[in-house]
C-alpha cells in the first residue's frame, strides 16, 4: 500500500466505494487522515463499514464542513454531461476535488529515497487505443530485463494498492481520460500517448475536451521524456508543443503510417519492421512479423511505444527484442483462442469502438467477423476501408438488425453470441479467421467487454474440444 502523504489529521471525503474508492480510503487512513465515505449503493456502504470506515451522506447540508478534499472514483462525472450532485456540493463549498491517481503522485516519493542508489521511476501510458497492451508490454520488458516493475492504474492493481518502490524500481501506469482529467498531481518520469480516436465524448463534451483530458498528463506533469504517437493531428500537435526544436530528444515521436525523419528521436514501424532513428541515423531495427503476441499494425504501434519508453530508461534494443518474443498478449485483445480444421479463432472483445475494430480487421485475412453491441456515437463509416478482408459479418446485440444495415459487407443478424459463433463455424473454411471485434460497447448484453470475450472464448473452446 502507498499511504497518502500530506493529509495527516485531515478529514477527507471519498465518493464511490468500488476498487479505487475503497483503496483510497485505506491509503488515506494509513497516512493518518480521517476518511468519510459515501456510495449510493447500500451494499458498497456496508462493505466500507465492515472495514471500519464511517459512511456519511455527502448530499446533506453541511456535509463538507471541515472536509479538506473530496476523492472521486473515475466512473463518477465531475463536469460533463452534468456534475454529480456530491461533486457539485463540494465545489460549492470550496472543497478541492481529486482522485486516487492524484493521491498516488502526491504520495509515491518518500524520505527513504534519500538512501536509494537509483530513484524509482514512473511510466504513465494514455491514449484511446492500445493503452493496456502498451502498459503490459512495458511491464513485461522490464521484468524480462530483471528490473523491479509493478503494473497498476486502469490495468492490474489500483495505484494505491501497490508496494512502495525499491531502489531502481519502476511503476507502469495505464491511465484513462477519466483519471487524467481530474488528478490534481500528475508527475510521471516518462509519459506515453499512443493515439487518439473519438471515445467517451459525452463525458468530455466532445473530442476537444477528450484530447484536453489526455494532454494534462504532459502539460501538467512535465515528464522527462514524452513518447508521442504522431499519426493523428492531435499527437503531432502535442509533440510540437512539448518540443523545443527539431533536435530536442526529450520527445520521442512514434508512427506506423510513415518513416519519420529528422535530427530528433523517432521510432516507427513500416512493413512489419520497427526502426529507431536518432540524430538522423538508424540505431536499431526489429522484425515484428514473427512476434506472435503482437499481430497487426495496431500492435506494431503498441510495440513502438513500449520500445521507446524502455529505451528512454536505457534498456538495450536486443533486450527489448527478446522480450517481445516472449510476450503472450492480453486477454480480449487480438487473443488467439485456438485453431481447428485450419480455422483460427481470435478474441478482440476490447475493440469497443470503430477505430480499434478497424485495426483488428486490418491485422487478419479471410475474416468471419462477429460484431455488434451498444453502438457508440459517430456511426460505422470508419469500418468501410478496413472491411476488405471480411468474408461475412455475424451481428450480435439487441439492435443487431440496425447495426447490420450500416455494414458494407455481407451480414447475418444473429443477435446472440452463441448463434453468431455457430453460424461462423458452419461457414468457415480452412484459412479463415473467426474474429470477435465488436466495434461497440457490451452493455446491452454483458456487464463488461471481458464477460463478452469470455462468452466467445468458452463457445470456441467447446467447439475445439469436440471430436
Amino acid at each position: 500500500m502507498i499511504p497518502v502523504q500530506g493529509m495527516q489529521g485531515l478529514r477527507v471525503a471519498v465518493l464511490g466505494l468500488g476498487r479505487s474508492g475503497l483503496s483510497a480510503a485505506r491509503a488515506l487512513a494509513a497516512g493518518g487522515a480521517e476518511p468519510i465515505c459515501w456510495d449510493d449503493n447500500p451494499l458498497a456502504r456496508e462493505a466500507a463499514q465492515a472495514e471500519g470506515f464511517a459512511c456519511v451522506e455527502l448530499t446533506r447540508d453541511g456535509a463538507f464542513e471541515g472536509v479538506a478534499r473530496l476523492v472521486v472514483s473515475p466512473g463518477i462525472p465531475h463536469l460533463y454531461p452534468t456534475p454529480n450532485r456530491v461533486v457539485a456540493a463540494a465545489l460549492d463549498a470550496g472543497v478541492p476535488v481529486d482522485n486516487d491517481i492524484g493521491l498516488f503522485f502526491q504520495s509515491f516519493a518518500t524520505s527513504e529515497w534519500d538512501e536509494f542508489d537509483v530513484a524509482p521511476r514512473i511510466i504513465a501510458v494514455t491514449g484511446s487505443n492500445g493503452k493496456s497492451t502498451t502498459s503490459a508490454l512495458i511491464h513485461h520488458i522490464l521484468e524480462h530485463a530483471g528490473r523491479n516493475s509493478q503494473l497498476a492504474g486502469n490495468i492490474g492493481r489500483g495505484v494505491l494498492d501497490i508496494e512502495p518502490a525499491p531502489s531502481g524500481g519502476v511503476v507502469v501506469l495505464e491511465l484513462s481520460s477519466y483519471q487524467t482529467d481530474l488528478a490534481r498531481s500528475l508527475t510521471p518520469d516518462v509519459a506515453v500517448f499512443t493515439n487518439l480516436s473519438p471515445d467517451h465524448l459525452d463525458r468530455h463534451a466532445g473530442k476537444g475536451g477528450y484530447f484536453a483530458a489526455k494532454r494534462r498528463l504532459f502539460a501538467e506533469g512535465g515528464p522527462d521524456r514524452a513518447v508521442i504517437g504522431v499519426d493523428e493531428a492531435e499527437g503531432a500537435f502535442l509533440a510540437g508543443q512539448l518540443s523545443e526544436g527539431a533536435v530536442d530528444d526529450r520527445v520521442i515521436r512514434v508512427s506506423v503510417d510513415r518513416k519519420l525523419t529528422g535530427p530528433g528521436w523517432q521510432v516507427f514501424a513500416r512493413k512489419g519492421f520497427l526502426s529507431e532513428y536518432r540524430n538522423g541515423k538508424q540505431a536499431a531495427s526489429i522484425d515484428l512479423r514473427a512476434v506472435a503476441g503482437l499481430p497487426g499494425a495496431h500492435n506494431h504501434q503498441n510495440a513502438c511505444c513500449a520500445y521507446a519508453a524502455c529505451r528512454a530508461l536505457g534498456l538495450a534494443p536486443k533486450v527489448i527484442e527478446a522480450a517481445f518474443h516472449s510476450f503472450g498478449g492480453l486477454p480480449h485483445r487480438s487473443q488467439t483462442i485456438g485453431e481447428k480444421n485450419g480455422v483460427r479463432f481470435v478474441n478482440d472483445s476490447k475493440a469497443t469502438n470503430v477505430d480499434s475494430a478497424a485495426k483488428a480487421l486490418q491485422a487478419f485475412k479471410n475474416i468471419r467477423w462477429i460484431c455488434g453491441g451498444l453502438e457508440k456515437e459517430g456511426g460505422l463509416d470508419g469500418l468501410t476501408d478496413a472491411s476488405s478482408s471480411v468474408r461475412k459479418a455475424y451481428v450480435i446485440g439487441r439492435e443487431a438488425a440496425g447495426f447490420a444495415m450500416q455494414l458494407k459487407v455481407e451480414a447475418e443478424v444473429c443477435t446472440t453470441m452463441a448463434d453468431a459463433v455457430a453460424r461462423a463455424i458452419a461457414d468457415a473454411e480452412s484459412g479463415d479467421v473467426v474474429l470477435l471485434a465488436p466495434a461497440a460497447a457490451s452493455f446491452d448484453q454483458y456487464d463488461s467487454f471481458e464477460k463478452r470475450g469470455d462468452d466467445f472464448s468458452q463457445l470456441v473452446q467447446a467447439h475445439i474440444a469436440k471430436g
